[in-house]
């Protein structure tokens, strides 16, 4: 059907095109050839009304070609459109899958030992992996969610440690019914745990700030690692929320990460 009506649309276009330079070589040919003119005055000579018809055929085809033109780049939009959101989705479903594997090889050996604790960890992946499947699909979330849904994640990972961490979350939101892009933070949240905490023995700390006014959204967070074991690939995490920003955010965020003293700092704003 689709294809049929496209293969009818450009017939009907080269038609008229066709038609639109036969009309005017026919003018012109008839008046040099049988009237023997020299020069020729496009419709010179012709009835009122048929120089009327002709005047009014050239400017319905030229209103035609800019409604085909404004379909066109309307056609053009509204794919790039699709393409920006199925990579954004594609991008979001990519997000600490491995924490979840991680999680379960967690609860296998757990079960045994402490069937408690144990269940109060189901509890918590059940809720993380429901926000990620379902929420994680929509466009925007409201930030009170996400925020949610990064203490669940921090709750979870102070549940799984048998050693103590300095945590900090500190939050400032003024409008609750602000909305973001969902599993942005959990990026920067799960970084710090995967190479930072997990990596140290003692003295691990994450210490998080958030704060959003009705425009504006500033998230900053902080954590400790070892040096000497710190991963050459954990930017791939950084590499699928950079280029998240750029679809979703374009030139409406500003992103910086440093590394300094075995801490690493990230600070990101977006403007809605």
């Amino acid at each position: 059907m689709i294809s049929t009506f496209s293969y009818n649309r450009w017939g009907i276009l080269k038609f008229l095109i066709g038609l639109s330079i036969l009309i005017p070589l026919s003018i012109v040919t008839y008046q040099i050839l049988f009237l023997g003119k020299n020069s020729v005055v496009f419709l010179e000579g012709y009835p009122t009304a048929f120089s009327i018809g002709v005047l009014c055929y050239y400017g319905l085809i030229l209103l035609w070609a800019v409604i085909w033109l404004v379909i066109q780049l309307k056609e053009l939009i509204i794919l790039k459109s699709e393409k920006k959101v199925n990579e954004l989705l594609h991008l979001q479903n990519q997000v600490n899958p491995h924490f979840f594997f991680n999680m379960l090889n967690n609860l296998y050996g757990m079960v045994g030992k402490d069937t408690d604790k144990a269940k109060g960890l189901i509890l918590k992946l059940s809720e993380l992996m429901r926000y990620s499947i379902y929420e994680g699909e929509k466009q925007r979330v409201k930030l009170t969610e996400e925020l949610t849904y990064l203490e669940n994640f921090i709750a979870l990972n102070q549940m799984r440690y048998h050693k103590k961490v300095d945590i900090q979350f500190d939050v400032e939101v003024k409008n609750e019914n602000l909305k973001v892009v969902p599993l942005l933070f959990i990026i920067l949240v799960e970084n710090a745990f995967k190479h930072g905490v997990e990596k140290l023995r003692e003295d691990a700390f994450v210490h998080i700030n958030l704060k959003a006014s009705d425009s504006i959204i500033d998230f900053e967070i902080s954590n400790n690692f070892d040096a000497t074991e710190l991963e050459e690939n954990q930017g791939i995490g950084l590499k699928n929320l950079k280029r998240r920003l750029e679809l979703a955010y374009p030139q409406r965020h500003k992103f910086s990460i440093s590394k300094q003293d075995a801490i690493f700092k990230a600070k990101l704003q977006l403007n809605q």
